[in-house]
């Protein structure tokens, strides 16, 4: 290809969401709705697990999950809300590469920062004696630093060699942000080598925790079945079920898109996929996992009595 052509000189084109112009407003209201919600919902968790009876090792997992659901959201809704509003879509090399970077780091960490929470619930359930000694603060800390620097080498790791990669032809990514499947696509080198460590990457960054999830709460289910009380049993079962909700949503719809990036799927499908953990999951996590909470709702109350008080 001549050097003019090459998208590392002349960076992308985002298509978007949707072709369809008539549906460019609705998506736009839809969209910023949810991310107000997300943003509104995340900054009420981190704003509730400050006070001191929320600092336990559950609300600390909480206050960083939030952290990265604003992150990630943050990351990708504006340049859609944007594109809707504007005919530019385009962005340039660097601005594709950074937001790459950030979008692998936030979800991938995420991934293992829901494992640690599983663990962390299967302690509280089958070990409440031992739970204060096994999760004090350091091994909490080490935890969440843990998962932050894994997804660092994974985003890293992915970034750098998709970028290494020329492309060639059309420089319009069929998607809402700069993603690796579309970028494949784009590619006008042999993509199988990156595509096979893109699956060994998938196993360890998706099946691991997933694996890991699934066997803490196999644990936790096997232990409330033991308890005598009706109504334990029904508060556990209910809080299980939801947290499995999101868990399986979020790490599907990954597994879908980066196991088989240049699948047969239509992009269609992948968008929605990607949508899914980009968007929705961030938005659902703090109804899921906190606003739900008795304690949550008793600390934002008084909080919102101290501040109509005053």
């Amino acid at each position: 290809p001549e050097p003019e052509n090459h998208t590392l000189m002349t960076g992308f084109v985002l298509s978007g969401l949707s072709n369809h112009p008539q549906l460019q407003l609705l998506l736009f209201v839809t969209l910023c709705l949810t991310y107000t919600i997300t943003i509104t919902g995340n900054l009420l968790i981190l704003v509730a697990t400050v006070h001191p009876r929320l600092h336990t090792p559950m609300y600390f997992f909480l206050r960083v999950l939030s952290l990265l659901d604003i992150s990630t959201a943050s990351t990708v809704v504006p340049k859609m809300l944007v594109s809707f509003l504007s005919e530019d879509r385009s962005i340039s090399h660097l601005g594709c590469a950074t937001q790459l970077y950030w979008v692998i780091f936030l979800t991938a960490t995420e991934c293992y920062l829901l494992a640690a929470m599983a663990y962390d619930r299967y302690v509280a359930v089958c070990s409440p004696l031992r739970y204060a000694a096994i999760m004090n603060s350091r091994v909490c800390l080490s935890l969440a630093l843990l998962a932050c620097c894994s997804g660092n080498v994974v985003s890293v790791m992915q970034t750098a060699w998709v970028f290494t990669l020329p492309f060639c032809g059309p420089r319009k990514l069929n998607s809402f942000f700069c993603d690796i499947p579309p970028l494949l696509v784009l590619s006008c080198s042999d993509t199988f080598p990156y595509e096979a460590q893109l699956t060994l990457a998938t196993v360890l960054v998706l099946f691991t925790p997933c694996c890991l999830i699934l066997v803490s709460y196999t644990c936790i289910i096997s232990s409330t079945l033991k308890m005598s009380s009706a109504e334990g049993r029904q508060k556990t079962f209910s809080t299980c079920s939801s947290h499995l909700i999101v868990v399986t949503l979020y790490y599907a719809s990954g597994t879908l898109i980066y196991l088989r990036p240049k699948s047969s799927n239509s992009q269609d499908t992948k968008k929605f996929l990607a949508l899914i953990y980009t968007t929705v999951v961030p938005t659902l996590n703090p109804l899921i996992y906190s606003l739900r909470n008795k304690d949550v709702q008793d600390v934002l109350s008084r909080m919102m009595a101290d501040m109509v008080k005053k």
